[in-house]
C-alpha cells in the first residue's frame, strides 16, 4: 500500500507543481513545502510518543535527506528552466538504473539480477514511447544535453540519499526519518529564496491550494510512504515508481487539460506495467518465493 501511495500521489504532483508555480516561486515553494511537511510530521510524532533519532543518527538522517531531496529537487528546478517538463520526466526515468546500481555496489544490497535489468529496460522503453516523440520534436540543441547532465546529477543524489537512508540502522519509524529529512531540506533551501531573482507570491486560490496539496499528499503522505517502502521492499521494486508516476501524470493531464491520449500512450503504459511486473515477480525473488507470492 505504501508503494501504491508513491505510485499515485507522486504522479499527481506533476499537476500539483504546475498549478502551485502559478502562485509560488520555485525555490520558495520547495523550501516552504518541506519545512511545513517535516514540521507537521515531527510535531505529530512527538505528540504520539514516537522515537526521535538523536546524535549521529539524527545528523546522518538529515544529511541523507538533504542529499536526496535537496539535490534531486534542485536539479529538477534548474532543468525545467531550460526544457519542457515532459522531457524532464523522460530524463528522470533513468533513476531506477542509478538506484539499483548504487544498491548493488554497496555489496550488502539486493542482488542485481538479469531480470531486474530486463524489467527496468522494458519500463524505460515504455516511457520513451510515451514522451519520446515530443522530446524529438523539440530543437533545443546543447541546452538539452545540459539539462540531461544536470538531471542525472539530481537522479544520482536522490538515489544515493535514498539508498544510504535504507542502510542506516535506526529504531525510529520510517515516517519520523522522512520528517527529519524533509525539515532539514526545507530549512536549508528556504533561506535561498531570499537571494534568488524570483517573482513575488501571486495569491490566487488555485495555486495556493495546489501548494497545500503538495505539502499534504506530495510530502507528508507521499514521501513518508516512499521511506516506508524503502525500509520494507527491495530497492529494485521501489525504483519502479519512476515509471508509474508519468502514467498517472498523463492520465491527469488528459482528465484536467485534455492532453492527447491515444493508442501510443496506451501501448506505452502497457510496456511500463510489464516492466514493473518483471521487476516485482522475477527481479529479486527466488523461484520458491515467487511461487509463494502467486
Amino acid at each position: 500500500m505504501a508503494l501504491f501511495a508513491v505510485y499515485f500521489f507522486w504522479g499527481t504532483t506533476y499537476l500539483g507543481i504546475r498549478m502551485a508555480l502559478e502562485a509560488v516561486p520555485p525555490v520558495l515553494l520547495i523550501g516552504t513545502r518541506f519545512v511545513l511537511s517535516g514540521g507537521i510530521l515531527l510535531i505529530a510524532a512527538k505528540l504520539y510518543g514516537a522515537t526521535i533519532p538523536r546524535g549521529r543518527e539524527l545528523w546522518l538522517t538529515a544529511l541523507f535527506g538533504l542529499v536526496a531531496l535537496g539535490g534531486g529537487n534542485s536539479a529538477l528546478v534548474f532543468a525545467e528552466q531550460w526544457i519542457p517538463s515532459g522531457i524532464a520526466a523522460l530524463f528522470v526515468t533513468t533513476s531506477p538504473f542509478w538506484m539499483v546500481g548504487i544498491d548493488a555496489m554497496r555489496g550488502q544490497g539486493d542482488k542485481l539480477s538479469k531480470w531486474t535489468i530486463v524489467g527496468i529496460a522494458v519500463g524505460f522503453l515504455g516511457i520513451v514511447v510515451l514522451v519520446g516523440p515530443a522530446a524529438l520534436g523539440v530543437g533545443l540543441g546543447p541546452v538539452l544535453i545540459q539539462a540531461f547532465l544536470v538531471l542525472q546529477v539530481g537522479c544520482f543524489c536522490w538515489c544515493l540519499g535514498s539508498v544510504l537512508q535504507k542502510s542506516l540502522p535506526t529504531d525510529a519509524h520510517p515516517v519520523v526519518s522522512g520528517a527529519i529529512q524533509q525539515l532539514a531540506t526545507g530549512l536549508f533551501v528556504l533561506p535561498m529564496s531570499l537571494f534568488t531573482d524570483e517573482h513575488p507570491v501571486n495569491w490566487n486560490s488555485r495555486g495556493i491550494w495546489a501548494a497545500a496539496y503538495l505539502v499534504v499528499f506530495g510530502s507528508i503522505v507521499g514521501y513518508s510512504a516512499f521511506i516506508y517502502a524503502m525500509e520494507h521492499l527491495p530497492v529494485a521494486v521501489v525504483s519502479t515508481y519512476a515509471y508509474v508516476n508519468p502514467i498517472v501524470a498523463v492520465a491527469l493531464g488528459w482528465l484536467f487539460y485534455r492532453e492527447p491520449f491515444g493508442l501510443r500512450e496506451l501501448f506505452a503504459m502497457a510496456l511500463v506495467i510489464v516492466g514493473v511486473f518483471i521487476v516485482k515477480y522475477y527481479g529479486h525473488a527466488t523461484p520458491k518465493a515467487r511461487e509463494a507470492s502467486v
